[in-house]
C-alpha cells in the first residue's frame, strides 16, 4: 500500500472563524488511527493513512483508485459531526473542511463516491448556445462576472431537496474533486477545471433556471448539470488549480457567453463532440498542454478568457504580483486587510500599515497563505489576492452585524 495526507479544518457556521480545540478521531472501521486537536486556525496536523497505488486513478479497469476512512469530530458548544466515507488518494493531499453548527446533536455527512467510480446517471444533451434573457437582475449582459456564490439544487429540478448557498471557488473545487482524480497529470486537472467552471458561469450568466421559475443556480444532477456533494473531502492539488484559475472560462470565438462545455467520462458513457474525462488525462499523459486538450474535444475556434470582475470584492487584482520592494496602495490595501484577518487567525503576525512590502509583511503573506492551503510563496499572487479579499470581506460582514 501506498500513503497519502488529510488534514481537518474546522470553521464556525454562523462567524466564519476557526473552531479551537475540537477533538478529530479518524477511524477505520472501528480502529481509531488518530485522536488529534484542532490549532488557532482549526487546523488538524497532517495525517498520513494508507491508499492503494497512484497507478490506480489512471486507468478505469483497476482497483478502486482510494481508501475511505470516517471522521468523528466534537468540540464544546457544537453538533457532533461523522463523516462518512472520506477519500484518500495515494500521494495527494485531501482537506477535509466542516463548517461547524452550534448547539447539540449530530451531523452525519456521506461522502458518495466519485463520478469516475460510481454509478452516476449521464447527462443529457442539451445546444451548446443558450438563448440570453432580456432582462436580468443578477449579472450584466455584456460581460461575463464571477459571481459571489453559487445556489445549488440538491436533486434534479422540481425536486424538495435543499438549496446550498456555496461560495464560487468553493464549488469549484467541489465539483472538481467529485468528477476527476487528483492524482492525475497537470494538464488534465486544469483542462477539466476549466470546463466545469465554464460550464457553470454558462448557467449564471444564461440565468438557465431563474428563468424557469427556480430560485438556484445549478443542481448537483449529473443528469443535468454537474456532480456536487456537500460536505465532501476536496484535494489541495485542486484547490491549488482552482484558486489560482477560477477567474477563467472557456470562450468561443464570435460567442460572448462562456462555453457550455458539455463532457463525460468516456468509458461508461460516450459523448462526441464533447470532452471525455479519462481521454483528457489519456492526452496529458502524452505530452498535451491544457489548451490543446480543450481544443482536441472542442474545436480549435475556442481560446481562455479572463472575468474581469470578481462579485464581492472591493478591488480587482493590481495586474502585478506584490513582492519585496513592491508599494504603494495595493500594499496598504494588502497589510490593512491582513490585520484584520489576524484578529481571527491568530497566526497571522500583525503589521505595521506603511504601504512597503518589506520582510514582515511577506512573512505575514506566508502564514496565510499556509493556513489557506496555498503555496507558501509569501508573494501576493492573483490566488492570494482574492482569498484575503474574499476572506477580509466575510470578516467585515460579520463584525457588523
Amino acid at each position: 500500500m501506498a500513503s497519502g495526507i488529510l488534514q481537518v479544518e474546522l470553521y464556525d457556521e454562523t462567524i466564519a472563524e476557526p473552531v479551537v480545540g475540537a477533538k478529530v478521531t479518524v477511524l477505520s472501521g472501528e480502529e481509531v488511527l488518530y485522536e488529534v486537536y484542532t490549532n488557532e486556525s482549526g487546523q488538524t496536523e497532517e495525517m498520513v493513512l494508507e491508499a492503494p497505488p497512484a497507478e490506480y486513478a489512471l486507468e478505469q479497469n483497476e482497483p478502486q483508485p482510494y481508501s475511505t476512512y470516517d471522521i468523528t469530530i466534537t468540540a464544546d458548544g457544537y453538533e457532533t459531526v461523522r463523516i462518512i466515507g472520506s477519500q484518500i488518494f495515494a500521494d495527494a493531499i485531501a482537506l477535509q473542511r466542516v463548517y461547524m453548527i452550534p448547539g447539540i446533536g449530530e451531523n452525519i455527512i456521506n461522502v458518495p463516491p466519485p463520478v469516475l467510480w460510481g454509478d452516476y446517471e449521464p447527462k443529457e444533451p442539451e445546444e451548446e448556445i443558450k438563448p440570453v434573457p432580456e432582462e436580468t437582475g443578477f449579472v450584466v449582459l455584456d460581460r461575463v462576472v464571477i459571481p459571489e456564490y453559487i445556489v445549488v439544487h440538491d436533486g434534479v429540478p422540481g425536486s424538495g431537496g435543499p438549496n446550498y448557498y456555496i461560495p464560487y471557488k468553493d464549488y469549484i473545487k467541489n465539483v472538481a474533486s467529485s468528477e476527476i482524480y487528483s492524482t492525475w497529470p497537470d494538464a488534465a486537472i486544469r483542462a477539466n477545471v476549466l470546463a466545469i467552471q465554464s460550464f457553470v458561469l454558462n448557467r449564471v450568466f444564461t440565468e438557465w433556471y431563474r428563468n424557469r421559475g427556480y430560485n438556484f443556480t445549478i443542481t448537483n444532477s449529473t443528469r443535468y448539470d454537474q456532480s456536487f456533494s456537500y460536505g465532501r473531502t476536496i484535494y489541495e492539488e485542486i484547490s491549488q488549480i482552482v484558486d489560482e484559475m477560477f477567474t477563467n472560462y472557456i470562450k468561443r470565438e464570435g460567442q460572448i457567453q462562456p462555453l457550455f462545455a458539455q463532457y463525460c467520462d468516456g468509458r461508461k458513457v460516450s459523448c462526441p463532440g464533447w470532452m471525455t474525462q479519462w481521454g483528457s488525462a489519456e492526452l496529458a499523459e502524452q505530452g498535451y498542454n491544457t489548451i490543446d486538450i480543450l481544443r482536441y474535444y472542442y474545436g480549435n475556434d475556442i481560446y481562455i478568457e479572463t472575468a474581469d470582475k470578481v462579485q464581492g470584492v472591493p478591488s480587482s487584482f493590481p495586474g502585478a504580483n506584490l513582492t519585496i520592494g513592491s508599494s504603494g496602495n495595493d500594499v496598504r490595501t494588502i497589510q490593512r486587510q491582513l490585520n484584520s484577518i489576524s484578529n481571527t487567525y491568530t497566526a497571522i503576525p500583525k503589521l505595521r500599515v506603511d504601504s512597503v512590502y518589506g520582510e514582515s509583511t511577506a512573512e505575514a503573506v506566508r502564514a496565510f497563505q499556509q493556513i489557506f492551503n496555498l503555496p507558501a510563496t509569501g508573494v501576493v499572487d492573483l490566488a492570494t489576492w482574492y482569498q484575503i479579499s474574499q476572506l477580509y470581506v466575510a470578516i467585515e460582514k460579520l463584525a457588523a452585524l
